[in-house]
Parts: C-alpha cells; sequence; structure tokens
C-alpha cells in the first residue's frame, strides 16, 4: 500500500487529473452498461407477439398501455406507431422513424467520451513525464557532480510514473468503449428489426 500510495504523489498534480479522468471513465461504463443491460433489455420476441396478438384482437389501446409499461427505446417506438393506427402507412412510418430518431440517440450518448477520455489520460500520463524531465534536468543542473546520476536515476523513474498511470487509466476506458458500441449496435440492430416486424404486420393487418 506504502509504494502504491508513494507511486501516486511522486507524479504530482498530473496524477490528480489522470485519476479523475479515471473515475469519469468507470462512472460513464457503470451507467452505460445499467442503462443498455437493463432499462433498454427487454424479451423482444414476447414484446413484439404481445402487440401483434392485442392489435390482432381490435385492442389498439391495451398494446398502446402495454407499451407504456417499459421504458426502453423498442416498446416507445411501438406506441409511436400505433397511437398512427387510424393514418396512412406513411404517417405509422414517419411516426416510428421520428420516435426512433429520439430513442436511438440515447443509447449511443456518453459511450464516445471513453475514447476520448482515453486518449487524454494516456496525454496527461505523457505530459507529466515531460514535466517531470525538465523538473529533473533543471535539478540536476544545480547539484554536485557526484549527485547527477543519482538525482537524474531518480528524477526520471519519479517522471516516468504519470505515463504509467495515464496507460492505467486509458485501458479499462478502451475496453468500455469497445464492449459498450459492440452491445449497443447489438440492441439497434434488434430494434430496428422489430419495429419493421411490427410495422409490416401494423399496416398489412388494418
Amino acid at each position: 500500500m506504502e509504494s502504491i500510495i508513494r507511486f501516486f504523489n511522486s507524479g504530482g498534480l498530473v496524477m490528480y487529473i489522470i485519476l479523475f479522468a479515471l473515475l469519469l471513465g468507470l462512472a460513464i461504463i457503470v451507467e452505460r452498461i445499467i442503462s443498455i443491460r437493463f432499462k433498454n433489455r427487454i424479451d423482444t420476441e414476447t414484446f413484439v407477439n404481445k402487440v401483434i396478438e392485442l392489435v390482432k384482437n381490435g385492442n389498439a389501446n391495451r398494446a398502446i398501455e402495454y407499451c407504456t409499461r417499459s421504458n426502453a427505446a423498442l416498446p416507445k417506438i411501438a406506441k409511436a406507431g400505433l397511437k398512427e393506427l387510424n393514418s396512412s402507412s406513411a404517417d405509422i412510418q414517419n411516426a416510428m422513424e421520428l420516435a426512433a430518431m429520439v430513442e436511438i440517440p440515447k443509447l449511443e450518448k456518453r459511450t464516445n467520451y471513453l475514447s476520448m477520455i482515453a486518449n487524454v489520460a494516456t496525454l496527461l500520463g505523457l505530459l507529466g513525464t515531460i514535466m517531470g524531465l525538465i523538473s529533473s534536468f533543471a535539478a540536476v543542473a544545480h547539484a554536485d557532480a557526484a549527485d547527477k546520476a543519482t538525482l537524474l536515476s531518480a528524477g526520471i523513474s519519479m517522471a516516468m510514473n504519470t505515463t504509467a498511470f495515464g496507460i492505467i487509466a486509458a485501458i479499462p476506458c478502451l475496453i468500455g468503449y469497445t464492449y459498450l458500441v459492440e452491445k449497443t449496435n447489438e440492441i439497434i440492430d434488434e430494434i430496428n428489426e422489430n419495429v419493421a416486424r411490427l410495422y409490416r404486420y401494423i399496416t398489412v393487418s388494418r
């Protein structure tokens, strides 16, 4: 534990900035996972079949009510189309497309920040190293000849800590970014597929 504290303190102010970037990245990862894996995860097959069954039986209002029970993107898009059930096919399509334009970006928001945070953390690490090296060389310039090598090696060692910590902060952010992009694309593809299925049934069955 002492070595970790010493490692952190030796980097100076930059280490605290990198720590903030790491915590911010982890917070975004956790929030996005909760949103994607829990809030927007529904049994799409059961949902679509239930909506089709209700519409087939002439219970459009119950189908709309059924959609309101979930805050996921698919039910909100389906509800927009069901509200235009008595309108033309073009109106139904437009309603679903407008709802999709509102809901789908919510699945993607803040994810791109993770890539930026990873890059910024790495650059901050390099900046801290450069600042540390400048400080080390300045200190060595006024030291005795016998102490120069010792001071320089110690200064370089401390300066490199910021680069190491910057990379440590960047790795989980990049892993989280890749995971979230993949899962978000899966959900979007699933939504598009089921919205098309619902639209096709609604327009044909009228």
